[in-house]
């Protein structure tokens, strides 16, 4: 039986419109590397290559999923690329450096991603009051 909290969260994500479905795997992909981080500096490398895996997946789903009939997926690709051999690199050296390096780049990517969903609410007239999602 599922319990509230699950059952709650996968509603989330069921009835999140598309750019709140990308902020959430943002946010996935943070969490996981933090996760992995933590568990390379406590010598948990099992636990790590689990964590980093699965930010490896949420990158791979971005990279899978650029449209790229525009022209910021050119630019977003060599980007998810270089986050992904570094999330690789990272577990297999166990280098908190590289990994470091991933997640200032998702970082960076997901807060640009909050101001665009922003402006985007903005133009839409919806401000602060209205049901935008950033």
């Amino acid at each position: 039986m599922v319990n509230a909290a699950e059952a709650y969260r996968r509603n989330q994500i069921l009835n999140a419109p598309p750019e709140q479905l990308t902020l959430m795997l943002y946010n996935g992909c943070l969490k996981f590397i933090d996760d992995g981080i933590s568990a390379t500096s406590e010598k948990k490398y099992e636990d790590a290559n689990t964590f980093l895996q699965k930010a490896q997946r949420i990158i791979s789903e971005f990279r899978l999923t650029l449209n790229m009939d525009y022209e910021i997926s050119h630019q977003l690709m060599p980007l998810y690329d270089y986050v992904y051999d570094r999330l690789v690199e990272g577990n297999m050296k166990s280098d908190v450096n590289q990994l470091n390096e991933a997640k200032t780049i998702i970082s960076e990517l997901r807060d640009a991603w909050v101001g665009a969903m922003k402006k985007a609410r903005a133009e839409k007239g919806q401000g602060k009051g209205g049901k935008g999602y950033a």
